[in-house]
């Protein structure tokens, strides 16, 4: 199941670094990550969906390089957000 507009809206909601904030490194890292984590239960099920698979390496790639900025511009966001999205060591 993809990601509704009331998971996004809260997504948004948390991660935002001010009132008007929808597309800060942050809440883009955010977003992805839950898309990502919705699409890893859809291969668990879907193994043969090779053209899917692709979109997911894109976000993966995405996420890869938004945390790469992030980190460069900001080490203490960073980490924050690696261990409120659980998705680092």
């Amino acid at each position: 199941m993809a990601v509704t507009k009331d998971q996004t809206s809260q997504i948004v909601k948390k991660f935002k670094t001010s009132d008007l904030d929808t597309g800060s490194s942050e809440v883009q890292i955010a977003l992805l990550t839950a898309k990502i984590n919705d699409l890893t239960t859809h291969f668990a099920k879907h193994k043969k969906d090779h053209h899917g698979r692709r979109g997911l390496v894109t976000m993966v790639n995405k996420r890869r390089k938004l945390l790469d900025y992030l980190h460069r511009k900001d080490v203490k966001k960073y980490q924050d957000l690696i261990k409120a999205l659980d998705i680092r060591k």
